[in-house]
């Protein structure tokens, strides 16, 4: 449990102290009005109450990735704890931040807008069809997530099939209206039962301590297909939400909309992936305790689906009561961070045609597309035989590759604004190089290449991406130099 307990400070601390330099980095301006008040069209931007955009955040971006994705990334061993605290507080926590704040600055543009302003008109056309295929992409997971674990604890009569068209009907629903008519006034419902679900574990991880391996016994991969999946680079986008992700800067426009005061930037946007964090950091432990436990090894848990070693954690900690509890929390989430997923999409094709969403002849529009494209989705998914793992690699991939572009994008950013971007280029670095090297080296979403060619490719192509920046800053430096004298 000490390195458990190390990974926890970590997070916390990383907020107070690293989230400042983030913060000093940027150069937050509490005098500046926002977007919620020079805009305000009582639909997307609405003023509202900081603890409320919160929570709304947290939930947006928490969905099951800390979770399930948390579990996953267990399997690679107690790296994932590390992998999570000093992701969360060194790199999600930065992609979380600048992109928000950025998006607060320019009247709560999409993530698509801010990728092409700096990284060209090529990068805006294509992340923009990305990311609203990637935000859909998300809904589907996330109504797959809440669906397994609701069919595990219903009757039979309830299964995936039921569950999945009475959640996709609630998101279309919030979709379509008002973001502080069903978003604004169930989220801190959804809130406390995260919460709980949370603190939940990590009091049931202090009461058992149970046998959870220190780093100083090694760091060894325990994964079941082990020749098949190293922990670098697999671990690395396995676990994307709670270290990563590049679904967190989509939802952190949408706040950007909401928010009252830039003061509420670093609370809002680091706090919430460091929030996040922590939700990861409590279920890898979990799980992994579980996993290292002669009686359920035994059983072979590790083999298990994450929606199975939920329930079976919260079973045996909490106990019948507490499991339900802990269990609707874990429900919660993926259908908070699914519902604005769509939401996020329908706002992006919105900037992409110029439509004013006020009218909601207009929503509609653009979300009747969007959504019959996630029913394809669904329905391609659930005849597959391995639907849910094979959905999730996909996302997972993505969501580190937009992470890899953002990282670059806010890069450029703040040297455009004179302020010091080490804290952007170094995880812009390690990102290309995880992306790049799971693409050459996975047998399932990439060319299945022997690792030392794989390695190879990355290294040369994320040298490359560093060029390619240097040459634009060394361009760039040089015009500024002649429109100055």
């Amino acid at each position: 449990m000490i390195t458990f307990t190390i990974c926890l400070c970590i997070l916390i601390a990383g907020y107070f102290l690293y989230g400042k330099i983030a913060e000093k980095v940027f150069g937050v301006n509490p005098n500046r009005t926002t977007p919620a008040y020079n805009i305000n069209d009582g639909v997307d931007f609405i003023p509202m109450n900081p603890i409320r955009v919160f929570i709304i955040q947290f939930l947006n971006i928490a969905g099951v990735g800390p979770i399930f994705g948390a579990i996953l990334g267990a399997k690679f061993g107690i790296t994932s704890f590390f992998w999570i605290a000093l992701g969360s507080v060194f790199i999600g926590g930065i992609h979380d931040f600048i992109p928000g704040m950025i998006s607060l600055r320019k009247n709560g543009v999409s993530l698509a807008e801010i990728h092409g302003e700096y990284l060209g008109n090529f990068t805006r056309r294509f992340m923009r069809i990305f990311l609203i295929f990637f935000c859909v992409l998300v809904g589907v997971v996330f109504v797959m997530s809440p669906a397994m674990l609701l069919e595990e604890i219903t009757p039979d009569f309830f299964n995936k099939a039921f569950w999945i068209v009475i959640i996709f009907i609630y998101y279309i629903i919030a979709t379509l209206l008002p973001i502080d008519k069903i978003i604004g006034k169930i989220y801190p419902i959804f809130g406390v039962c995260l919460l709980f679900m949370a603190i939940a574990i990590l009091v049931a991880l202090f009461i058992n301590h149970p046998n959870i391996p220190e780093f100083w016994q090694g760091a060894a991969n325990i994964h079941p297909q082990k020749g098949e999946l190293p922990i670098f680079p697999v671990l690395f986008i396995t676990i994307a939400c709670g270290a990563v992700s590049g679904f967190h800067p989509t939802q952190s426009s949408l706040m950007a909309r909401c928010l009252t005061n830039e003061k509420y930037g670093r609370p809002i946007f680091y706090g919430s992936m460091i929030t996040e964090g922590i939700v990861a950091l409590v279920w890898a432990a979990a799980a992994t305790a579980f996993f290292h436990n002669p009686e359920y090894t035994a059983q072979g848990i590790i083999n298990q689906d994450p929606a199975s070693i939920v329930n079976l954690i919260a079973n045996t900690w909490l106990g019948k009561a507490g499991a339900i509890f802990a269990i609707l929390g874990v429900i919660c989430a993926p259908i908070s961070t699914g519902d604005t997923a769509f939401r996020s999409a329908r706002l992006m094709a919105a900037d992409v045609f110029n439509l004013e969403q006020k009218i909601i002849s207009k929503r509609l529009i653009l979300a009747v597309p969007l959504f019959a494209i996630a029913i394809l989705f669904l329905i391609y998914n659930m005849k597959a035989p391995d639907s849910f793992n094979s959905i999730w690699r996909f996302f997972s991939l993505a969501n580190q590759i937009i992470a890899a572009v953002t990282l670059w994008a806010i890069t450029v950013y703040l040297h455009q604004e004179r302020k010091n971007f080490i804290i952007t280029i170094i995880p812009a670095i390690f990102m290309t190089l995880v992306t790049t090297s799971f693409i050459f080296i996975s047998p399932t979403e990439g060319f299945g290449l022997n690792p030392f060619i794989s390695y190879s490719c990355s290294i040369l192509l994320t040298i490359a991406a560093l060029f390619r920046f240097l040459f634009w800053k060394r361009k760039y430096d040089k015009t500024r130099a002649k429109l100055q004298n």
